[in-house]
């Protein structure tokens, strides 16, 4: 029963249908749910340890709200797994590595052609450029931390700031040097180059949530 509510209400929160800051109350939610209070209470424990929220003592829970030193934390330490991970998905490349990628990114080249100067709209599962790669490194730990607290924290990122203007065009850029290095087998040169994918991705963020700060002034 919690994992039940724990699924629905990530739904509700990486789908922006329950915005950073929005209080979570047990009472309201046990009627919502038609449970008992303890559901939920243990479904919204389930929510704070992947961080998507935030539970403080005597005030209740909400939906976490990350800020400009969360978010850059959180870039720190997916720079540090993904860099791993495509040095690893090179280390493992197989004969049909390159037409993987060529698959996904034609479909992602098709997104951003669509929207030239919009973000870059990445979808789920196998079609994330990020998680093949992770599946592709075949290490266990690295795609649980993963899937499991970073990508959904950063998916709570974007259902704030969900564009980054222009930076569409030259992540798929970005993406396909980093392809291309994982096909060749080159492990040095994929981790680095994912390295600086996450650093330029940090950056544009990074820009917007100062622009965001300006506009609040």
């Amino acid at each position: 029963m919690p994992e039940r509510l724990a699924t629905e209400l990530r739904g509700d929160i990486l789908g922006g249908r329950l915005q950073p800051g929005a209080r979570l109350g047990e009472v309201a939610l046990a009627e919502r749910f038609e449970v008992s209070r303890g559901p939920v209470r243990a479904a919204l424990n389930l929510l704070s340890e992947t961080g998507l929220v935030t539970i403080v003592p005597n005030s209740g829970a909400r939906v976490r709200v990350m800020s400009r030193a969360d978010a850059r934390a959180l870039y720190e330490v997916r720079a540090a797994l993904e860099s791993e991970a495509a040095m690893l998905a090179a280390a493992k490349a197989e004969a049909g590595t390159a037409r993987r990628f060529r698959v996904l990114l034609d479909q992602h080249a098709q997104e951003v052609g669509a929207h030239p100067q919009g973000a870059y709209l990445q979808g789920a599962g196998d079609r994330d450029f990020h998680m093949v790669t992770a599946q592709m490194a075949a290490n266990p730990i690295i795609l649980r931390y993963l899937t499991r607290e970073l990508y959904p924290q950063l998916s709570l990122l974007r259902v704030k700031h969900r564009n980054v203007t222009g930076r569409g065009a030259k992540a798929l850029r970005e993406h396909e040097r980093i392809a291309a290095a994982i096909a060749d087998g080159d492990s040095e040169v994929a981790g680095l180059l994912m390295r600086r994918h996450i650093r330029n991705s940090w950056i544009a963020l990074e820009a917007q949530l100062s622009e965001a700060e300006k506009d609040t002034e």
